[in-house]
Order: C-alpha cells, then structure tokens, then sequence
C-alpha cells in the first residue's frame, strides 16, 4: 500500500492502454450522511460526458447510521445491470471498512479515508489513501456540515482517477442544488480542492478511465416510481389513496407533486382530484374500490405487507366488478422481510389476490419508460375489463436511477368501458349487470347519479344473478364465475404484447420479466460470445397469450429468469401449457441484491451441462 506522487508521463503511458468507458464504482458511506446527493452528482457528471450511466443504491431500512453502498456503472454500451464487483471503491465507512476490503477482486482500486487506512492489509489492489477530513476542514467552517460536504470530495478524487471531466462535475453539482446557491457554492469548492489535491498527490492505475462520448443525447435520467406517478397523472386518475411503505412511497409523494402541478381547474385554481393518506393499506384499497364504483379513475401504490391486507377488497373489486389499480413495488419477504432489497416476490400473489377462484390482469414493466406506458394504460384496463388490474415494479425498478429514452405522450384517449348513459338506456330499454351481451364475459354498467329508472343496481359480493340479484342458486353461482374466465380470456387480447428478441440457430429460449430485462440482454451478450445463441421473450403482462406459448412450444428448453425462490411466474406458466411444464426450466435469484448477468449466464450453462 502507497500514496503516490503525480507524475505526467507515468499517467501518460498507464492511459495508453485503458480500458474505456468500463467501470464499476462503489462507494461504502453511512446512511444519513448526505452522501446520496454526491453519488448522484457522480453519476449525472459520467451522465452529462455523453456515457451511459445507471446507478444502484444499496440502503438500509433504519432511518440512519448504518452502512449504505451505492454503485454507479458506466457503460459505453449501455450496460445497465448490477455487476458482481466494483473496480473502483470508496470507502468511508467504519463499520464495513473489514469487509468491503475483503470483498475486492485483486487489482481493484481502493480510495479510503486515511481514518480507516489502518484497515487495508491488502498488497494486491490500488490504494490511494486521502485525508478527507483534513481536506474537508479547509472548505467547510461548520463542523456539523463536515459530515456532509466531506462525500463531495470523494467525487473530486474520482475525477482524477478516472479523467471525469471537472466541467462535467461542476454543472452535475449545480444542477443538484438548483436552489441553494450556498450549497453549490461550498461543494463545488470542496470537489475542487479534492480535485487538486488528488492531481497532486496521487497516481491513477489508469486501467479504466472515463473519456466523452454521445450515447447519452437525447435521454433522460429517472426512477421507476416517478415514471410510474407521471403515468397515472397523464391516464388520467382523479383518485389516489395510499399508505406509505418502502419501497412504493415515492410513487404517491411524486404523484401529489405532479398533480398539483398538472391538475387543478384553469379558472378557479382548484385540484380536480382528490389525494387521500388513509389509516393503513387496508383503508387505501377501500377508498380506491368505493371510487371505482363511483366512477372514478381510482388508484393505489403499496408493497408486499400491504397487498397482503388488501386481499379480501381485492376479491370484492374481480367478483363485484369494480375497476381497480394497485402498483406493487416489490420488496423481499416474507413477513417484514428486507424493506430496502430486491424481489419479484408478490408475482403468484397478485396473480391470485384473494380467496377463491380469482384471478387479476398484472402488468410487468421492465424499464421507465413502461412504467409510465402500464401506469398510464391500467387504468384503461381495469375500466375496460372493470376489475382490479395490478402493476408489478420492484425496488431496483422503482427506486433506483435509470437512463431512458423521453416519454412519448399519451395519445390513446381515455377509455371507460362499456358504461352506459340515460340515453343509452333509453335506447335500449333494459339492462342486467353482469349479463354478457357481447360474449366477451365483460357486462355493461351504469354510474352512480345515472338519472334513468332502469340505471340502479345492487352492488354486492355475494352471489348473484346477472340481474344483480341475490341468488345462492349453483346455477347462478356457475355461470357467473364462467363468465370471469371469458372476461379473463378477453384480457389476455388486451395485455402489453411480449417482447422478443431472436438470434439465428436458437434451441434455447429464455423468458424474465421486470427489472431483470437488462441483466437478461446482457447475458444474451456474454453467451453469444461463447458460441451459444439464446432467444429471449421479455414478458409484460398476465395472462399469457398465443405469443407466449409458441415461443415455448418453439424451443427445445425454455429458461424463465425470475428474483424469486419458489420459481413464481415459471409456475403460472407450467399451469397454462402442462404439456410443455418439463421442457421450462427456472434461473432463480434471491438474495436481495439486484440481479446480474453472470448469474444468468452460470444458471444457463450448469443447468445445459446437466442435459
């Protein structure tokens, strides 16, 4: 271990054969210290230097003081996935320092703050110790702001190691404190110092630098919560009632944002919506149901404990017939689980939300962009099919930073199923609720206030008739529950198509879902390159279609990747094409953390070996 002088030529001749545009970095803080606006003006600098960039924020589920990771990976091809080992790391956390030293791949580079140096027993990484905290006391008088201006300084030093451009770091630092004047001004002196310092004292590896590119023109930056709050605002909801849960709080909090802002009548200035922070998620999916039935556009956000409480409500929205959003953003269970880690845990569950034979719609966006698309056509969906209609997420999704293509506006206009009005009752001159007059299982229905004799119905969840009556009779209680699968069946037209990527010689097909799109293309890459071509089917809604089940029926072996133990949607799958159950195999990741591409690529491989 050595700090090492600057010397131009040494620089010089190491960058000559750098890896470009490649690299992993990790940096190990305390959550609570502010260290979360310094790793995004990390990530917006690569960001604004033209290289694609996504970011992976590892916290705990206290409020402070524990050890927090966040990985930022820059990729010239747009990698975006969670890579297993960091090439560079910054560790400034005393609880960690042992093992995140111990967990570094030999020729990694290590910045550490010289307080924790006596904790590097290593001879095989590169170690750049910095005096963070005496560098920290030149910039900042405020020794209660140390602790947060200090996490600047790591980004100065990075700079250097890496050749980010200071440009790039001074517009990334400006633009996270917009404003605060005081703020940028006091940050960018302390990444500028570092900087210097650094450029004076240390020697980059020069194994991996960062130099300017264009990949990034045109893209944005957004998490997944945000999108999916910017689609319910532009499909339209007028009622949104939630409880806050980690990791779906985002997804209300910008919602509220977004409809303040959007929302309110042009001439009185009033909201034309409603927000309301119920008691708990029991409470929530209540409120939506009720407005639902009123004709609202309704909709909640939630995590696994909560559509566990939400089960029953759930049942009363598919057998009463009541349109119905939850966006679960999924986190690792069961019980209180892991709050701030990764699953696809809640995929059987919301597939099958409550007692009895029931069944729901369930949309799996896999990038920002289709969180804004889903968020946006659920609402659609759950009037057209009038039913709950769930969107999956997951806390890498909905939490996380990614890089995305801008939002497209919503051009589909706005549709509120089969509803009939006064004069369409007029017209036709009767009317059954839950009669299939078109045979596609979905029945026509009134509004509340419908000023026509014929427009009132009883709305229950016991059995009844088509009529809306009361009945225990079976065969009431049969024909209904047939005509939910018809319904069910005309979903499966009106889902979000899959996606599907081919490459020539194929007999392997892989299927995933969600978050692991990226990992999944990713491994696509590395098991081409060793002569195995793999087809992919990227699924995006529930029920399965026609596509679906030619794609499987067309591959010798099938691979359903999914973050989960019990092997969720391979098993819905299994159900719908029993004749093929044995040929589809599962790849399964659930350790928390997001998952990555090797893991696929092993998963495949071990698995083709045994064949």
């Amino acid at each position: 271990m050595s700090v090492t002088s600057d010397h131009a030529g040494r620089q010089a001749a190491a960058r000559a054969q750098s890896i470009v545009n490649d690299v992993v970095i990790t940096v190990a803080t305390s959550n609570g210290t502010g260290s979360q606006s310094a790793n995004l003006i990390l990530m917006r600098a690569i960001f604004d230097m033209g290289v694609p960039v996504g970011a992976k924020n590892m916290f705990p589920s206290n409020i402070q003081g524990l050890p927090t990771w966040f990985t930022v990976r820059a990729n010239e091809d747009g990698w975006m996935a969670r890579k297993r080992d960091a090439d560079v790391f910054v560790a400034m956390n005393d609880e960690s320092i042992a093992e995140d030293v111990a967990g570094l791949q030999p020729g990694a580079t290590l910045v550490v703050t010289k307080a924790l140096a006596g904790h590097v027993k290593r001879d095989d990484l590169v170690v750049h110790v910095v005096p963070f905290d005496d560098l920290v006391s030149q910039v900042c008088k405020d020794a209660r702001l140390r602790k947060m201006v200090v996490n600047i300084m790591y980004v100065g030093v990075l700079a250097h190691l890496l050749d980010i451009e200071m440009s790039a770091v001074k517009g990334a630092i400006h633009r996270q404190f917009s404003r605060k004047a005081t703020a940028a001004a006091t940050n960018t002196e302390a990444a500028v110092v570092a900087y210097e310092w650094a450029k004076a004292n240390l020697t980059p590896s020069g194994a991996r630098v960062l130099r300017r590119s264009n990949k990034t023109q045109g893209k944005i930056i957004i998490e997944g919560n945000e999108a999916t709050a910017l689609g319910l605002v532009f499909g339209g909801i007028t009622v949104l009632a939630w409880y806050p849960i980690t990791p779906s709080s985002s997804v209300c909090e910008s919602c509220i944002d977004y409809l303040d802002e959007l929302r309110r009548d042009p001439e009185s200035g009033k909201p034309t919506y409603a927000v309301v922070q119920a008691e708990d998620e029991l409470a929530s999916i209540g409120i939506v149901v009720g407005a639902g039935w009123a004709g609202a556009r309704a909709a909640t956000s939630t995590a696994g404990p909560g559509i566990s409480l939400m089960s029953e409500f759930a049942g009363l929205s598919y057998f009463a017939e009541i349109p119905a959003v939850i966006v679960d953003v999924q986190r690792v269970g069961p019980s209180t689980g892991l709050p701030t880690r990764v699953s696809q845990g809640d995929v059987w569950k919301a597939y099958h939300l409550s007692h009895g034979d029931c069944k729901h719609p369930v949309l799996l966006p896999g990038n920002p962009q289709e969180c804004f698309e889903f968020a946006a056509e659920s609402l659609n969906l759950a009037e057209r099919l009038q039913t709950l209609v769930f969107v999956l997420t997951d806390l890498d999704l909905g939490m996380n930073s990614w890089m995305s293509d801008p939002f497209q506006p919503i051009t589909k206009p706005i549709d509120r199923g089969k509803v009939l009005s006064a004069e369409d009752l007029e017209r036709v001159g009767q009317f059954a609720r839950y009669r299939d007059v078109d045979g596609d299982g979905i029945p026509y229905r009134t509004l509340p206030g419908t000023d026509h004799p014929l427009a009132p119905y009883f709305t229950r969840g016991t059995g009844h008739s088509e009529a809306a009556t009361y009945s225990e009779k079976p065969k009431d209680w049969k024909n209904n529950l047939d005509r939910l699968v018809r319904k069910f069946d005309t979903a499966r037209k009106l889902m979000p198509r899959p996606v599907i990527e081919t490459a020539p010689g194929a007999s392997i097909g892989v299927i995933a879902y969600g978050s692991s799109d990226m990992a999944v293309k990713e491994a696509r890459a590395m098991l081409a390159a060793r002569g195995v071509p793999v087809d992919y089917l990227r699924l995006r809604a529930l029920p399965i279609d026609t596509e679906v089940r030619d794609f499987v029926r067309d591959h010798r072996v099938t691979y359903l990747v999914e973050q989960n133990r019990d092997a969720q949607a391979a098993s819905i799958l299994r159900l719908e094409m029993p004749e093929r159950a044995t040929a589809v195999r599962s790849v399964l990741h659930y350790s928390g953390l997001p998952i990555d591409a090797q893991s696929i690529v092993d998963g495949i491989t071990e698995q083709e070996a045994m064949s």
